[in-house]
């Protein structure tokens, strides 16, 4: 084990050994190297002549660029395009990720937490999740209801224990016993990783306050059993809150709650921007001890450097640039307000009790996205499959009766239609 590793984890251990226990094998080697970047960051400031340690090409004080390229992107600074960035990110767009972090939650104020660290979106910051704190054979628990993609995350690339508990009660509120119990049967163990996503994809569901307060009674009592957890909120469509949900992310009511409890914040532009194919994310870790939140981002950065090196610095840019428009605002907005027509529209129709007689549906309140549970012996598959094929109409076919609609991207005017197909498919094959 590398000196640097070694003297971060001993002030880990140091400040809260419990976050120390959490870390992986690989997360307890890792340590953000002090090499060729530490070196030309002390050149930047002292090569008043000339500056030959950046592996990048300049001319006349400017990174080398094609006319072709900075033709389309003429509103931008060079520097700001063309520049390596940081392997933790933008300074200037993580201090602004975390002060909407802190507007949009306020259970955080007054908490102990990292700056953002930009990942190349959420699917790396979960990666760099499942690395810190997974070993082969330890646990990660999931709820039912789930992206499919955690399972090449966590489970193929880290050969972690997948552990599911029941998402819905049979009331249809979110099922916080069924969670408790999935983590208090890793006791024995010591240590469980609990990946929660609201608004849920695929049910678009999130939790209202009665049911929040559960979640994190129960986690205290799990931690309160000697257990150690990381708790990570995947908030890939933060803000996309309808009705009756809470309005912030979890992240904030787990921060700092307990010595056991790692909260991680995963989350970014992504789907909150509509920023698809920008690939810009963050990772943000959460421990009373600032110490141990500055070893942890180290830790993260140590990934970075030895995967991607840094996110893409246009990408960055271009995301600060709007988080910094004054129409910023307003524009989001609107564009809120017609996901939440989708949502409104959709739970409309499916009220109507027209549609009753062959499926139900899941509750939702939030996100991109709602989940109808098909009656009788039609397959999920085989509905997918038929509509496809019989009226080109695309869904997702999720186990053996759950089919995925994303209203997200059907027009409110189109959400009747799409329903009607879904419907005559599913009598075809009756």
């Amino acid at each position: 084990m590398h000196d640097i590793a070694r003297e971060l984890n001993e002030q880990i251990e140091q400040e809260n050994p419990h976050v120390y226990e959490l870390l992986s094998d690989l997360g307890r080697n890792l340590y953000y190297p002090k090499g060729i970047l530490t070196q030309t960051d002390e050149a930047k400031e002292k090569a008043y002549r000339f500056n030959a340690t950046i592996g990048m090409a300049t001319e006349k004080g400017q990174p080398m660029y094609l006319s072709v390229i900075q033709d389309t992107l003429s509103e931008y600074n060079p520097q700001d395009i063309y520049t390596y960035a940081p392997p933790a990110g933008k300074p200037k767009l993580r201090a602004i990720w975390r002060e909407k972090i802190l507007k949009d939650n306020p259970s955080l104020q007054g908490k102990t937490f990292t700056l953002p660290i930009v990942t190349n979106a959420l699917t790396h910051g979960l990666s760099i999740a499942a690395d810190l704190f997974l070993n082969p054979d330890d646990t990660l628990v999931l709820p039912d209801k789930i992206w499919g993609n955690y399972t090449m995350i966590f489970g193929t690339r880290r050969d972690a224990k997948i552990k599911n508990f029941s998402f819905f009660a049979e009331d249809g509120r979110f099922n916080a016993q069924s969670m408790k119990e999935a983590l208090l049967a890793q006791k024995e163990q010591g240590k469980a990783v609990l990946l929660l996503n609201f608004p849920n994809n695929p049910t678009g569901y999130t939790p209202v306050e009665q049911e929040a307060q559960a979640i994190i009674d129960a986690l205290l009592e799990v931690a309160d059993q000697g257990i150690n957890l990381v708790v990570i909120a995947d908030d890939a469509y933060f803000g996309l809150f309808y009705e009756d949900s809470i309005k912030e992310s979890l992240f904030g009511r787990i921060a700092n709650i307990h010595p056991r409890i790692l909260a991680v914040k995963v989350d970014g532009p992504t789907k909150e921007e509509y920023v698809w194919g920008f690939r810009v994310g963050f990772i943000t870790f959460a421990d009373a001890s600032s110490v141990v939140c500055e070893c942890l981002e180290n830790k993260a950065k140590a990934i970075i450097r030895g995967t991607i090196s840094n996110a893409s610095h246009p990408a960055q840019t271009f995301v600060l640039h709007a988080l910094e428009s004054p129409d910023y605002e307003k524009q989001k907005q609107e564009k809120y307000m017609i996901m939440e027509g989708r949502a409104l529209k959709v739970k409309e129709i499916l009220k109507s009790g027209q549609y009753q007689e062959l499926w139900d549906y899941y509750p939702f309140n939030s996100g991109y996205f709602m989940c109808l549970k098909l009656k009788g012996g039609v397959k999920a598959e085989q509905l997918r499959l038929h509509l496809l094929q019989e009226y080109g109409v695309g869904v997702i076919a999720l186990g053996e009766s759950d089919i995925r609609v994303a209203f997200s991207c059907v027009e409110k005017e189109d959400l009747e239609e799409l329903f009607e197909y879904i419907y005559r498919g599913t009598k075809d094959l009756e």
